[in-house]
């Protein structure tokens, strides 16, 4: 049996995409982007969030592995231009750096 977490990872899997800062920075304006920390699977972290599983989505954000993008590193983005992996869920779009 396939679960709701299970048919909403294999949805947002197929939705993500490499951006570059630039095409980010005016939502980062607007306050919509949300890092992800590379130790965790941008995909699964998504589809927690869209299930809403606050329970999961509490803890990452309590041990700042997920949290909104800060200006230090939008700034070190800005400066490096990094491969940066995205996934929406609305009125998010969660990021993480790839290759870091």
């Amino acid at each position: 049996m396939t679960t709701p977490l299970e048919l909403m990872r294999a949805k947002l899997n197929t939705e993500t995409a490499k951006a570059d800062w630039a095409e980010l920075l005016p939502f980062f304006a607007k306050g919509q982007l949300i890092l992800v920390s590379s130790q965790l699977d941008l995909v699964e972290v998504a589809a927690h969030i869209a299930t809403n599983d606050t329970a999961n989505v509490h803890a990452w954000m309590s041990s700042g592995q997920l949290i909104k993008l800060d200006d230090e590193t939008a700034m070190d983005w800005e400066q490096r231009k990094p491969a940066i992996w995205t996934v929406v869920v609305a009125p998010w779009i969660l990021v993480q750096e790839r290759g870091h």
